[in-house]
């Protein structure tokens, strides 16, 4: 039953990607398993007449990783990836509506084709489109510095996923490759940036393997622009529920844990604290078929695919926070060519 289940899943994928080749023709008829097919409680209520505009967007164009982080919360339920094409003309209406940034993540950004896929993409949202900032978010266990040669020039912002400075914690949570040090690849990480002029940050999740852990000086000593401290989320479907792949339950931590955590490095002037309240309707989030994906409730209840629908109409599904994401800060300085930065 369970080869069974992995060809037709694989068949399902084939012709999910056969589909998109016959573009512009318009796809109609929902896919088992695929697109339109997942519940979607609130399709037919929009939540608000008005559509909010997409000035920052996270494209998560594939759900593929190399790590096994135990919270994580955006999994591997498929490994369909759009075209590289119809990627470029979602990202060209993105533009049209409004798109001021554009943040590529997973998975991991760097497994689709060796980097090449996201490079293109970097490549075309900063010189055909010129977007004021385009960045990456990645493990940074696969990216190579002839990347950087290649792309680095269009790519503002590089944000590298740390979680602590103690290897053995990483293994624990599930960033450990073989023989391979996380936290030395991110040091390796912060010196290209700097020889390619791309803005380095780092996000941490917070979690009960790390929640006392003192990073302040190795924060300072990498010196990123931004050190986004997230607190552990559970999305039901994704890292929590039956139908999850996985168990992240055992990483929370409490809001007065993650408030220690946070007087405790008050001192480091690129901290921006993100807590779950302010995390879970302040995103505009893509998923792999570009849809909007609405975490109002819990999980994540997918829009339609704005490549059939259009952005307006697929964003007023989104459950997008506007007033949220401006006061916890989702609007700053993010193109490299106004931050004057000591490179």
């Amino acid at each position: 039953l369970s080869v069974g289940r992995a060809v037709l899943a694989a068949l399902r994928e084939r012709l999910g990607a056969l589909c998109w080749s016959l573009a512009p023709l318009p796809l109609s008829l929902p896919l088992p398993g695929w697109r339109d097919s997942a519940p979607r409680p609130q399709r037919e209520q929009e939540w608000g007449d008005t559509a909010p505009t997409p000035i920052s967007v996270n494209y998560h164009f594939t759900r593929r990783c190399n790590y096994k982080c135990g919270f994580c919360f955006h999994t591997a339920k498929t490994s369909f990836v759009l075209p590289l094409e119809e990627a470029k003309r979602g990202l060209a209406m993105l533009k049209e509506a409004g798109m001021e940034k554009i943040n590529f993540s997973g998975g991991e950004p760097f497994i689709q084709d060796r980097g090449e896929f996201v490079g293109e993409l970097v490549q075309f949202c900063k010189q055909e489109l010129e977007l004021p900032s385009v960045s990456i978010v990645s493990n940074g266990s696969l990216i190579r510095k002839q990347w950087f040669q290649k792309y680095g020039e269009y790519l503002d912002i590089l944000a590298i996923s740390c979680d602590s400075f103690d290897e053995d914690v990483n293994v624990l949570i599930g960033r450990g490759q073989g023989k391979k040090n996380h936290v030395e690849n991110l040091h390796k990480l912060r010196q290209w940036c700097r020889e390619y002029a791309v803005a380095f940050k780092i996000n941490s999740v917070i979690n009960r393997f790390n929640v006392e852990e003192d990073m302040n000086e190795q924060i300072k000593a990498l010196n990123p622009v931004r050190w986004k401290v997230f607190q552990c989320l559970l999305i039901e479907g994704e890292n929590s529920g039956e139908d999850a792949l996985r168990e992240a339950e055992k990483f929370v931590i409490s809001d007065e844990d993650f408030d220690r955590f946070l007087d405790r490095h008050k001192d480091v002037s690129c901290l921006v604290p993100e807590s779950n309240q302010k995390m879970r309707d302040s995103y505009l989030i893509l998923d792999e078929y570009m849809r909007f994906l609405n975490c109002r409730n819990g999980r994540k209840e997918p829009s339609k695919s704005i490549l059939d629908v259009g952005v307006e109409a697929a964003i007023k599904f989104s459950g997008f926070d506007e007033k949220m994401f401006l006061k916890r800060g989702g609007k700053y300085v993010w193109s490299k060519a106004d931050m004057k930065l000591d490179w």
